[in-house]
């Protein structure tokens, strides 16, 4: 009763925020010493099967959806795609749950799309517009600057001369979970048109990382293209000395730069990724995405939300905060996860030789690096990246 309630007053959202009446977004932070930053609480992650659909015996509220959507920036254009990865993942998990769909887009969908998209799901589908003044130019940017990088760079690397490209980065990294449709959520799971699930998912994801302290969970993690963060690590380095009170006692930075404070490329590909989203409201992200905006990177090279939600992630979390989803075969064009552990990949349809993950470098950097203290963070800070 209580479930169907909560559908039929969602029914009613159109551009505007989720109810405040479903609930407050809960925050997984606490504060200590008076100080706005990240003290996680670290447990062992349970076993998924803890988290079968229909298993009564979990949790009290083991039948409840939590405040959790699958969120989606799209176009018109990309229909086909994104109605082909709505029914995956429908196939795969969501069939067992239904979590809502949230679409958002810089135009308005039109109603072919929304038919489209609303026919092959029984999930409620939920379509927003983004706030213009979160889709456009930086403040902190000059668009004959920005003109002349996008010429400059247009044949160094991919996407290098679209502006377009880069709004989307910028959005994603420092937007997306303030559009009104997320408000009330506290964990979105990303998808993007055209990516291929591979492995059915018996569980919720959401509720085994709320269950067990996970913030950022991931699938795969290659290198990012050098050409596209030349400064990046520059930048982080002076908001992390600026903002020592921001940072957390012990985090997983080592991931993303090493002993010789070399900024590895090293980042979880954000395309897939299920979020707590007290981490990017929390003051420390916000912080660090308003340094990155005002250093103009997102336009003068192009950061990718990647990168930079990996970073942060690095930088502000645990390696206990972070988890791999191994049984998540996923594949975006460039890249694929496929399981090959024999209990995982028997609920997957995919070639185990296509996988990159188990012999790439970031994932056995991710597998063989700790966590450090806040002091030996700050001492990487100060030594420039020998390049």
């Amino acid at each position: 009763m209580a479930l169907a309630f909560f559908y039929q007053v969602l029914l009613l959202v159109r551009q505007n925020p989720i109810p405040s009446s479903l609930g407050d977004t809960a925050s997984t932070w606490s504060i200590a010493n008076g100080q706005n930053h990240l003290m996680p609480i670290i447990n062992d992650p349970a076993k998924p099967q803890k988290y079968l659909a229909g298993n009564t015996t979990s949790t009290s509220d083991s039948n409840s959806l939590l405040r959790a959507a699958i969120v989606a920036l799209v176009r018109n254009s990309e229909l086909d795609g994104i109605r082909a990865t709505i029914r995956q993942v429908e196939d795969r998990f969501n069939r067992e749950f239904g979590y809502p769909y949230i679409l958002l887009n810089d135009e308005v969908f039109t109603k072919e799309f929304r038919d489209s998209v609303r026919a092959v799901t029984k999930a409620k589908v939920y379509f927003g517009q983004l706030p213009k003044k979160h889709w456009g130019l930086s403040p902190f940017v000059t668009e004959k600057k920005v003109k002349a990088a996008l010429e400059r760079n247009k044949d160094r690397y991919l996407y290098g001369g679209s502006y377009s490209y880069r709004l989307m980065c910028r959005y994603q990294s420092g937007f997306i979970h303030k559009h009104p449709l997320l408000a009330n959520l506290d964990y979105y799971w990303r998808m993007e048109p055209g990516v291929k699930y591979y492995c059915n998912l018996p569980y919720d994801p959401f509720r085994f990382m709320r269950d067990n302290n996970i913030v950022y969970g991931y699938t795969i993690t290659p290198t990012e293209i050098k050409k596209t963060v030349e400064t990046l690590w520059d930048a982080t380095r002076k908001w992390m000395l600026e903002n020592p009170e921001l940072l957390p006692e012990r985090s997983f930075i080592q991931w993303v730069v090493n002993e010789k404070s070399e900024y590895t490329r090293c980042h979880f590909w954000s395309n897939f990724e299920i979020v707590d989203l007290s981490f990017y409201r929390s003051a420390a992200y916000e912080s660090y995405f308003q340094h990155l905006d005002r250093a103009g990177g997102f336009f003068y090279e192009r950061w990718g939300d990647a990168p930079v939600h990996s970073i942060a992630a690095s930088m502000l979390l645990r390696k206990e905060q972070i988890h791999w989803f191994e049984d998540i075969g996923y594949h975006h064009p460039g890249y694929t996860h496929c399981p090959n552990k024999p209990e995982m990949h028997r609920n997957c349809i995919c070639n185990k030789n296509s996988d990159v993950m188990y012999t790439g470098k970031c994932g056995l950097r991710f597998a063989n690096v700790s966590d450090i203290g806040k002091d030996q963070a700050l001492e990487l800070a100060h030594l420039p990246d020998h390049k």
